[in-house]
């Protein structure tokens, strides 16, 4: 197991990554000096629309110093339309919270957690799983200089 990740950490830049829904944004924080990642929550979204409250509790807790959002797309390299919407939502975030968002390309991430869960009938929630993987991907992608 990955060891936990403390709010505002000394010489880590901590970033929160995100797996957008229009019904359910994943959440995961990893920092860049460590490159890693640990699922974090789900957010709920109503009709495309997030808790910008819940959003808002995560980065104030968190003070991340980037977000990273998962970009959508289709295996074939063209865009979907849950690829528009996650580009709304990384310029949603940048415009609320002031803070760099980076969209990070991802095909497969609900694929790969659901694929490495265990099938002894249990059910774990997918999208702060999905949203560790994202942000993982991209801090392996970005190391730190």
């Amino acid at each position: 197991m990955a060891d936990a990740l403390t709010p505002s950490e000394p010489g880590a830049q901590t970033l929160l990554g995100f797996d957008y829904g229009h019904k359910r944004i994943g959440v995961a924080v990893g920092q860049q000096l460590t490159a890693s990642a640990i699922p974090l929550t789900t957010v709920p979204a109503h009709d495309g629309k997030p808790d910008w409250s819940a959003i808002a509790h995560l980065i104030a807790e968190w003070k991340p110093d980037a977000l990273v959002v998962g970009i959508p797309y289709h295996m074939d390299g063209s865009e979907q339309d849950m690829t528009r919407a996650a580009q709304r939502f990384c310029r949603q975030l940048e415009g609320r919270f002031q803070l760099p968002v980076h969209g990070a390309e991802e095909r497969l991430s609900s694929y790969v957690v659901e694929a490495g869960l265990s099938t002894d009938g249990k059910r774990t929630a997918i999208d702060p799983l999905s949203a560790q993987v994202i942000l993982q991907d991209w801090l392996q992608q970005h190391p730190q200089a």
